[in-house]
């Protein structure tokens, strides 16, 4: 990791939950050195995972410090005066209060890029407010189309809003001030909100409600399990198979593997759409999963077992480029993306 493209960039992170040590996790991988700083007596986080099973603190060095006190905050000051990137996740206003405000570091450290994790905004009406994963994707509009149509909308885990849209779109932010400052010299203050990021990642949702084709009818679009060609279906087994069957000539493809007419079978006429799906239910049905896994598995169909978090380390897609590291007898994700030697 220290010949990593960010070798040499020190990264100090306030301890939190949710994104920022997934931030960190993925500044780590890029070679980055990240400090993260403690309160004194933390222990776990809200997902109740105990410090030595958590991953994103593997490689990153940790400090005690107990900012309610003047040497607390002199530590961190010190702590940041000899580095890159400062990641504030706590609410707006409180590392202010503390004197850890941009207006304290960044004048102290010209170059530093200081970002600001937080859920609703460091600024706006709501900046004030709690909130986790289910939260800002409830208000950005990104959870209301999951799930069933006759059933209340299903949390996708917590991938979208804390690592997918925060962490991620962290991330990017830093790469991007770190190579603005190059030019300039200069570093920059970030404000990166969940429900920002959240939002941008439903550009695509919001360009097809404008072009008439999404409705905000649950499970009656092509990704929200409403087409028979892209969801999932139950095995006789009791397991899943997923279908994403999009294009014509991989649609064509499913349906000849299942004995189905692709001549018969409009893919595209949505009034045909519910009894499409109960036909394709009761195929799926009398096979198990390993069964359809087996026949689909040479063809370029995209149909899949859904497998668990459990079973995902050894399948060959995955085992055969080492997706999956051991990490002190447990797998754990590789860094991602990787570098190609050339």
């Amino acid at each position: 990791m220290s010949r990593g493209p960010l070798a040499g960039v020190r990264v100090v992170l306030l301890a939190g939950a949710g994104p920022a040590p997934f931030a960190g996790m993925l500044l780590r991988d890029l070679g980055a050195e990240v400090i993260r700083v403690d309160r004194p007596g933390g222990g776990v986080g809200v997902s109740g995972l105990p410090a030595h099973h958590d991953s994103r603190s593997s490689g990153v060095r940790a400090v005690t410090v107990d900012l309610k006190t003047d040497e607390g905050r002199e530590t961190v000051r010190r702590l940041v005066a000899t580095a890159d990137v400062f990641v504030d996740p706590y609410r707006p206003g409180v590392a202010e209060r503390l004197g850890l405000g941009p207006a304290t570091l960044c004048a102290a450290c010209p170059a530093l890029v200081y970002v600001h994790m937080t859920g609703w905004g460091h600024e706006g009406a709501w900046a004030q407010r709690a909130g986790h994963d289910i939260n800002y994707l409830a208000v950005a509009g990104a959870l209301h189309p999951t799930g069933p149509a006759d059933r209340p909308p299903l949390p996708p885990l917590n991938l979208l809003a804390d690592f997918g849209a925060g962490g991620t779109y962290l991330v990017m932010g830093v790469l991007a001030a770190l190579l603005e400052r190059t030019r300039t010299g200069r570093g920059a203050v970030l404000d990166v909100a969940m429900t920002d990021a959240v939002a941008s990642l439903t550009t695509l949702l919001h360009d097809m409600r404008a072009a008439g084709l999404w409705s905000d009818e649950r499970e009656s679009n092509i990704f929200d399990g409403g087409a028979p060609f892209y969801r999932t279906y139950r095995t006789a087994d009791g397991g899943f198979m997923a279908v994403g069957a999009i294009e014509a000539a991989f649609h064509a493809a499913f349906l000849t593997v299942l004995g189905i007419d692709p001549a018969g079978w409009p893919q595209h006429d949505r009034s045909r759409w519910p009894d499409q799906r109960r036909e394709l239910a009761r195929i799926f049905a009398s096979r198990t999963r390993a069964e359809w896994a087996e026949v689909f598995d040479d063809v370029d169909a995209c149909v899949t077992p859904v497998l668990t978090p459990g079973e995902a380390p050894e399948h060959p897609a995955l085992a055969s480029r080492s997706t999956f590291v051991d990490s002190g007898g447990r797998p754990a994700p590789a860094p991602a993306p990787r570098r190609v030697v050339r």
